[in-house]
């Protein structure tokens, strides 16, 4: 049964966040009647909602309980500040990611209107190969899963990805040597990633600062800045108990 719940709740994701129970069965491969049964269930407990079409999608009360539980609250809350002070500069995207087995989960982000494209949303993922916070969260993750990562499949978002074993091997040299990665165009070819390590008081990373900026000469010189905030939220951060 708990098995069955979590591949409904899994079949929402940011691009599709309200579902027929039609298409919540076969994202969640269950049959049809038993998915109904279970949506109506879920929705009792105020875990999922119904639209006035009928449609399907996460309740207000699965929000308040994950959010009640999140171990990143106090990550999120100590960051909070600095990402504002650092969007204030920027004028375009600023976001805090964290490991999430083979990819970033992002956890906040700041944007504004008329800043460059970002396909990155809260609570959204990207393989951590591509982006710019991925890549420093791999590059100071344990080794078997950076040898996971290594034997591919790398997907591929633009010509300036890095889909090659050896190219990445050698970037996450880089980014443990320099302390930062910039990806000119990984995601989008009108974008660059800029991004810094995020330690605790022990010096381990528990995140990923970035900026998504314009993909022009620029976007090199918001390093200093980046991390600066990232010593902000560091000083600021308590105790973080990951899963």
């Amino acid at each position: 049964m708990v098995d069955r719940v979590v591949r409904v709740l899994e079949a929402f994701d940011p691009d599709t966040p309200v579902l027929t129970v039609s298409a919540l069965a076969a994202r969640a491969g269950l049959p049809l009647s038993t998915t109904s049964r279970l949506v109506d269930q879920l929705v009792g407990h105020g875990l999922l909602g119904r639209d006035s079409a009928r449609r399907v999608r996460i309740g207000v009360r699965m929000w308040e309980l994950a959010s009640r539980a999140s171990p990143t609250l106090g990550l999120r809350s100590a960051a909070m500040p600095f990402l504002e002070d650092l969007h204030a500069v920027v004028g375009h995207h600023v976001q805090l990611g964290v490991l999430e087995q083979r990819e970033v989960l992002f956890v906040e982000r700041l944007s504004a209107p008329g800043a460059v494209i970002n396909l990155t949303q809260i609570a959204g993922r990207l393989p951590l190969h591509a982006s710019s916070g991925g890549l420093i969260l791999l590059a100071h993750a344990p080794s078997d899963l950076q040898e996971a990562v290594l034997a591919g499949p790398l997907r591929g978002y633009t010509d300036r990805t890095i889909t090659d074993a050896r190219t990445l091997r050698r970037t996450l040299a880089q980014v443990r040597t320099q302390g930062f990665v910039h990806c000119p165009g990984h995601i989008h070819p009108d974008a660059a990633g800029v991004a810094v390590p995020v330690r605790d008081r022990s010096d381990a990373v528990v995140a990923a600062l970035a900026v998504v900026v314009p993909n022009d000469d620029r976007a090199l010189g918001t390093v200093p800045l980046l991390r600066a905030m990232a010593r902000g939220i560091q000083a600021s951060i308590g105790p973080i108990e990951w899963n």
